[in-house]
């Protein structure tokens, strides 16, 4: 992509479905940035197995989001309320930086908005090891499309099945008719599984189960396993933790139960859906949030 080209994708913004149209070389869009901002990178030892692995993922976490989840656990990230602005250039050093440290793969938190921005930088430098592109599924396919040769591989979040509950929690009521179509596109990604259990290339769809929100679980473990191809993994997580700023939403002031997650896994299992991840009922809480410290 010439440099010309990605600057006219950030002048007249429609990257992501929201399609504001700000002109993000001079002024914030709908996301919350501007130009190329992240707000940490480090090894990241608590994802799926096969992504941390041995020694972590070379996680990188971006800076704004095109969702408004009042529950976010990176909440000051994603309302882009610190982080540190770089250039492609400086972006693909710390490609360099996670490899040499023995990054498992490079890991792109929330990254649809920058994309313009990483093709560049993919441009400069590609990673000798996996990339992994980590989205809350918000995505339109044509940006997909810009990125998808340097991916390898797609670990998309399904949040909310409802609209009424993607209206309420996302500011969405379309969220799960754009992330289907999305997550549609990524899952085609070929599954390479190496003997050891690391993966190469594939996709994983994340789910995080949400209070008094296990029916709509449900409904999405249900499409999962009708609509997408057999090789997509699923991972169904209970770590809801109470975060952000969920003052006007009394519901969300609780961790789930067993029972809520119970029922999703129980639906799951009723699938026959083999490639699962499960997580933990000890995974919520706090201290598996990062510091942001960068």
């Amino acid at each position: 992509m010439a440099i010309h080209d990605w600057e006219k994708l950030l002048r007249n913004c429609t990257l992501c479905p929201v399609s504001c149209g700000a002109n993000r070389l001079e002024g914030v869009g709908a996301c919350g940035v501007s130009g190329l901002k992240i707000a940490k990178y480090y090894l990241h030892p608590f994802e799926e197995p096969c992504i941390s692995f041995e020694k972590g993922s070379g996680t990188i976490f971006f800076c704004g989001c095109n969702l408004r989840c009042p529950f976010c656990q990176n909440y000051e990230v994603s309302r882009a309320k610190r982080g540190k602005s770089l250039t492609p250039e400086s972006l693909a050093d710390i490609y360099k930086e996670l490899e040499d440290t023995g990054a498992e793969n490079i890991s792109l938190v929330t990254p649809a908005h920058f994309v313009p921005y990483l093709v560049r930088s993919f441009e400069i430098y590609k990673p000798k090891i996996p990339v992994v592109y980590n989205t809350g599924s918000y995505e339109k396919t044509e940006t997909l499309r810009l990125i998808d040769e340097f991916v390898d591989i797609y670990l998309p979040d399904v949040k909310f099945y409802s609209p009424a509950l993607s209206l309420r929690y996302l500011g969405k009521e379309d969220y799960f008719d754009i992330a289907s179509e999305a997550v549609a596109f990524m899952a085609k990604k070929p599954l390479r599984m190496r003997e050891d259990g690391k993966m190469l290339s594939g996709c994983i769809v994340r789910h995080l189960v949400m209070p008094l929100c296990s029916a709509d679980s449900v409904r999405i473990v249900k499409w999962f396993a009708r609509e997408l191809p057999k090789t997509t993994y699923l991972s169904l997580m209970s770590q809801y933790t109470p975060f952000g700023k969920t003052d006007g939403y009394p519901e969300l002031s609780r961790p789930i139960t067993v029972r809520e997650y119970d029922a999703v896994v129980n639906a799951a299992f009723a699938e026959n859906i083999e490639r699962l991840f499960l997580q933990e009922r000890n995974s919520s809480g706090k201290r598996f949030i990062p510091d942001w410290d960068f």
